[in-house]
């Protein structure tokens, strides 16, 4: 079966046939509390139970017998058909990947084990791997792309801690935006306000867990492509530090390390919880990240004390704060000072025509290199029919960059983490807006349109995110606050390179202060 080009019309997703089963490992991690929904029935989980459940309490639930990875499984299918003919989140289903996978498990005993046990995910479309379904990285070049030979190691750890994979999610092509809109998939739009973007570039991911589909979804992030969707819905979008979860097989890094591997969720527990699954050191890797002190789910108990944090108010393309923005940046440093922490002003020393100069020059390279190896395995060039307006732009400016500029470019990359180190010297974390802007109206973003408008527009996305992509240091958006028309407004927390520890403390703790898993969109 092949992706057909007008699939963005139907209202439902491509279902692709599982050609063959990696065989799944088991692992048991200790149990926690149970989640206030854990009394979900034997018989199976009603719709308004499902969506109350985060992969936390869905996995207690198998563990303790009171669920199965069926009877969830069922739950999130019917979920999808419910609500993704509304927002396009997911764009393929691998059903017969799911029940293959969780009928393998039960005949080896093994079906309700690990810590993400029986909790359905979907991946993103992009450079992420299931074994036997194809990926088309949102572009009609890959549509007739052959069956992935094998898993990614991330999706393979999931799956190893008992996840259930059975779909993947929407994404821009090549994830050059930061909305989810394609000519080959369609628009994807926001759960809150479906006149508006979900964000990009995991912003089927984000559609996803906030139209309750799955409680998680896998994500990636080289410019804010977790972060900035997370904000747009109302979720919890942690980029790791460079390196701390992997990238292959097959290569090891993404964009020199910028771009890396994790989810969004609904709840910061969920986020410890696939983080820990997913964290360390890949075999054959030359790259890796700082050990861990302890799981991250232990973090969450620990208080995080009083941090010094730095604020700062200004993108660095200089793109003015939606006064909703504004307002919830002032409502956290208040949250933050209610809560002991000091708080004091910050200007970064970050020039941000190196900063975005270097970040565009290895974009380019990498996709130019992407789309060579796939014109050879085509045996042709690709043209206008295969590639969005922005992409071809894109192209052809990195036609004129030169091994020294790609050189160059990588020199700019760690002078910026260097210098990004600098300020932790003073501070425990750095707050910012996600975004300047609050989510846009679909088509403002999208990769069909000419380059100046474009560029124009997307001023206000990713003037807070590229900076840890390229300095490599983890940073999370929290969902903290709301425009007055109800759209998520999202706030940014930085720590040092391996510093997720105390991002997840500081993120339970705002939590836990002033919950926000009682704001869910209305679908």
């Amino acid at each position: 079966m092949q992706i057909d080009q007008h699939t963005p019309n139907t209202d439902t997703p491509t279902t692709w046939p599982r050609r063959s089963v990696l065989k799944a490992g088991a692992i048991v991690v200790g149990a926690g509390l149970l989640g206030r929904f854990a009394e979900a029935r034997a018989a199976g989980v009603s719709a308004t139970d499902y969506q109350g459940l985060d992969a936390w309490a869905m996995a207690e639930a198998v563990r303790a017998g009171s669920l199965s990875g069926e009877d969830l499984l069922a739950a999130a299918l019917a979920r999808c058909a419910a609500v993704n003919p509304q927002v396009k989140a997911v764009n393929m289903l691998h059903e017969e990947y799911a029940r293959t996978l969780l009928a393998q498990r039960r005949s080896a005993g093994h079906g309700a084990q690990g810590a993400l046990a029986g909790v359905p995910i979907l991946l993103k479309d992009l450079n992420t791997y299931l074994q036997g379904t194809p990926t088309s990285n949102g572009s009609r070049l890959f549509r007739d792309a052959p069956p992935a030979p094998r898993t990614s190691t991330l999706i393979a750890r999931y799956e190893q801690a008992g996840a259930v994979p059975f779909g993947k999610t929407t994404c821009p092509e090549f994830g050059l935006t930061t909305t989810t809109e394609s000519l080959l998939w369609g628009q994807t739009r926001n759960p809150w306000n479906l006149a508006m973007s979900a964000g990009g570039s995991s912003g089927g991911a984000a559609a996803a867990v906030a139209a309750g589909i799955v409680p998680v979804a896998h994500a990636t992030d080289g410019g804010g492509s977790i972060r900035i969707p997370a904000s747009y819905c109302g979720l919890v979008g942690l980029k790791p530090s460079r390196y701390r979860t992997p990238s292959g097989p097959g290569h090891f890094e993404g964009w020199f390390g910028a771009s890396v591997g994790n989810v969004v969720s609904r709840s910061v527990r969920d986020t410890a919880l696939f983080l820990d699954a997913g964290q360390g050191h890949e075999a054959g890797s030359a790259y890796w990240s700082a050990p861990l002190a302890r799981a991250y789910v232990e973090e969450l108990r620990r208080d995080p004390g009083s941090l010094r944090v730095a604020v700062v108010r200004q993108s660095l393309t200089g793109a003015p704060l939606d006064a909703a923005v504004a307002a919830t940046l002032e409502q956290t440093i208040k949250q933050l000072t209610g809560l002991g922490h000091e708080v004091e002003e910050l200007k970064l020393g970050v020039d941000p025509r190196e900063l975005f100069g270097a970040h565009g020059t290895v974009i380019g390279t990498a996709l130019s290199n992407l789309v060579h190896e796939r014109e050879q395995a085509m045996g042709r060039a690709a043209n206008a029919q295969d590639l969005e307006q922005i992409t071809q732009v894109v192209l052809e400016r990195a036609k004129a960059t030169t091994g020294e500029g790609l050189y160059r470019a990588r020199q700019s990359f760690e002078r910026i983490g260097a210098a990004m180190e600098q300020p932790f010297e003073r501070f425990d974390v750095i707050l910012s807006p996600v975004t300047a802007n609050l989510t846009p109206e679909l088509g403002q973003l999208s990769l069909d349109q000419p380059w100046d408008s474009y560029a124009q527009r997307a001023m206000g996305s990713a003037g807070f995110t590229v900076l840890a992509n390229v300095s490599g240091q983890p940073a999370i958006s929290l969902p903290l606050g709301q425009s007055d028309n109800g759209l998520p407004v999202g706030m940014l927390f930085t720590a040092r390179l391996g510093g997720e520890d105390v991002l997840l403390r500081l993120a339970s703790q705002l939590e836990q202060d002033r919950p926000w898993a009682a704001r869910r969109a209305m679908l």
